[in-house]
């Protein structure tokens, strides 16, 4: 139990900075904004979920059988691509050409 509960801050911290990494790296080199939350929401979501899918049971009963950290985790990265979108808009604000 002690395991799991140093694990999951480990696990959202990093799947934030991964998320947030790529995604300003992509925003930056693509000159977009929001790619990244859309490639997240419309790409990736979807592909974790139909690998995991279970034939046997229902689209409910799929989304029940997930753990609290799998949603978390899911949230973290969100979170991530979020952020990533709104510090190249807020520098594209400030002036910097580069972004």
């Amino acid at each position: 139990m002690t395991a799991e509960l140093l694990q999951l801050p480990i696990l959202l911290v990093l799947f934030f900075v991964l998320l947030f990494g790529i995604g300003f790296i992509l925003n930056m080199l693509l000159k977009t904004t929001w790619l990244t939350i859309y490639l997240y929401i419309f790409v990736m979501l979807p592909l974790v979920f139909y690998r995991l899918y279970d034939t046997d049971m229902s689209f409910w009963g799929n989304l029940k059988s997930y753990q609290i950290a799998d949603y978390l985790t899911a949230l973290g990265g969100l979170a991530g691509a979020y952020f990533s979108g709104s510090a190249i808009k807020t520098l594209r604000e400030k002036g910097y050409k580069m972004f």
